[in-house]
């Protein structure tokens, strides 16, 4: 098969990517590796266009328009001209873009058209609890439409989706992000980790409950003198400008400066040395569609606490595997770190029963389920 998938998040040197972008380079290179033809077309971060080929893969970065308020259009004409040279010159059967992806695509005949929810508009906007951008919401349902076929990342993101936009009765399934397993390895045992350490990584803003929990520490630093706390993420700002990090950083009380130390992000490569050093890796966000960091972590056989919210108790079984709590609730987050750092004596069980979650429900092997799918398209 010859798939294209439209994103603007494929990683290169110099960025660091998000979870969208750290999905499709696993994903890409294990279908090559299976032997598919893939395309990874979007918009570059720079205003020159850059086109690489690697056996069987290919990205094309044309270079961002500049022009606000038509760039949608810039941005689509560019996306409907490449995948038109694209499928003449090798025939496409694929391509698969986010929610709002398909939303000015001129539909070319004998493709399939696949829309993966990573977390849309809509979605957000239920869990931030706003308003429905108009624009935004409109490209999304026009999007929909021109859908061929959907994929969940999680049973959450696929039930929410449906409350606000409408599947069209065509093909849908679950099928949950995978590991790189080489990448993060499991091992019996950390002695590099220091105990009663916690890391964060992602990025440093509120919604990713990094506010509340560095207020946690205050109590748990109580019961735990020792405790310490490691945040590691990109900036985030406030519509003014304001940086995010200068503000928590005068949340930390001043006996636990040393204790609570916010670091510059770090390339994904270096994540599980990072994670490799803390006793437990926390990652207490307000919402995900399924989140990439807390399996990541648990493939490593680390000891996570993840968010209660969407599809936290799809990933973790709380006590089990690893711990839940509530990012919205200071006091929750406060227990569950302490419940966990009590259970000291049971890391390297849980680790284990985390471990083998992530090698059941997000292996590699989950592009078996995606071929499938595609191939189930094609043959319909």
């Amino acid at each position: 098969m010859h798939i294209c998938f439209l994103s603007h998040e494929y990683p290169k040197a110099g960025l660091n990517p998000g979870g969208v972008g750290v999905f499709l380079y696993t994903f890409c290179n294990v279908l090559t590796e299976a032997g598919h033809r893939v395309t990874v077309l979007g918009a570059n971060d720079s205003n020159r266009t850059e086109d690489e080929t690697q056996g069987n893969l290919r990205v094309i970065r044309f270079a961002k328009p500049s022009l606000p308020g038509v760039n949608w259009w810039l941005i689509a004409r560019k996306l409907n001209a490449y995948l038109k040279d694209i499928n003449s010159s090798h025939p496409l059967d694929i391509v698969e873009s986010s929610e709002l992806g398909l939303a000015f695509l001129q539909k070319l005949p004998n493709v399939k058209y696949v829309v993966r929810l990573h977390g849309g508009h809509h979605f957000f906007s239920e869990s931030e609890n706003r308003g429905i951008n108009r624009w935004k919401g409109f490209q999304e349902k026009r999007s929909f439409k021109k859908a061929d076929a959907f994929i969940a990342v999680s049973d959450y993101v696929r039930e929410h989706t449906a409350k606000y936009l409408s599947y069209h009765g065509k093909p849908l399934a679950t099928i949950r992000y995978m590991i790189d397993q080489k990448r993060f390895a499991y091992k019996e045992s950390y002695p590099e980790a220091k105990d009663f350490s916690l890391v964060f990584a992602g990025t440093i803003c509120e919604k990713k409950g990094v506010g509340n929990l560095i207020d946690a520490m205050a109590k748990v630093s109580l019961k735990f003198p020792e405790a310490t706390l490691d945040i590691f993420g990109k900036e985030w700002f406030f519509p003014n400008g304001d940086s995010y990090t200068d503000y928590i950083q005068a949340r930390i009380p001043s006996n636990l400066k040393n204790q609570i130390k916010i670091h510059p992000p770090v390339t994904h490569d270096q994540i599980p040395q990072v994670y490799g050093k803390a006793a437990i890796c926390i990652f207490p966000s307000f919402m995900e569609t399924q989140g990439l960091v807390a399996p990541e972590a648990m493939a490593m056989g680390k000891v996570v606490i993840f968010t209660d919210k969407g599809p936290g108790p799809e990933t973790i079984t709380h006590g089990l595997n690893g711990f839940l709590c509530n990012p919205l609730d200071v006091s929750s987050i406060e227990n569950s770190i302490i419940t966990a750092f009590e259970a000291k004596d049971q890391f390297q069980e849980i680790g284990v029963k985390a471990y083998e979650k992530v090698n059941s429900v997000f292996n590699v092997s989950n592009v078996s389920r995606n071929v499938t799918f595609y191939k189930s398209l094609l043959n319909g």
